[in-house]
């Protein structure tokens, strides 16, 4: 066995660990990326505001929020089976309207990706 490819395998041994850390997000980053969403929306506690509450949202179909009034293309995604995971979420987040059109969200979107996966990691915190 080489020692370049006993080199490179421990390359790789040492950087893939780092990768993982990196797509996991910063939560503490991710809360100043909330503060662009905290204006109609709450992730803390269970209480709708302009937006429905983001406290549980991983695993919740979409559209399906209690006591919020959800605009008729949002229910109609939960109905033909979006759920918020990570990747549904991070779509939504780059281009709302484009996810799902018809949203009433008029947000433009989060279009920094290491943005979106600090707020994935901020929310995430709320889903447990």
């Amino acid at each position: 066995m080489s020692y370049r490819f006993l080199l490179i395998c421990l390359l790789f041994a040492i950087a893939l660990p780092f990768e993982a850390l990196a797509q996991e997000g910063d939560a503490t980053a991710g809360a100043t990326v909330f503060k662009k969403c905290a204006i109609c929306h709450v992730a803390e506690t269970d209480q709708n505001k302009v937006g429905p509450s983001l406290n549980g949202l991983f695993g919740r179909t979409a559209g399906t929020h209690p006591n919020f009034a959800y605009s008729p293309a949002m229910q109609k995604a939960g109905k033909d089976g979006l759920v918020w995971d990570e990747t549904s979420l991070r779509d939504y987040l780059h281009a709302p309207q484009a996810k799902v059109k018809g949203t009433k969200m008029t947000f433009v979107g989060v279009k920094d990706d290491t943005e979106i996966t600090n707020l994935i990691a901020y929310l995430k915190q709320y889903s447990k």
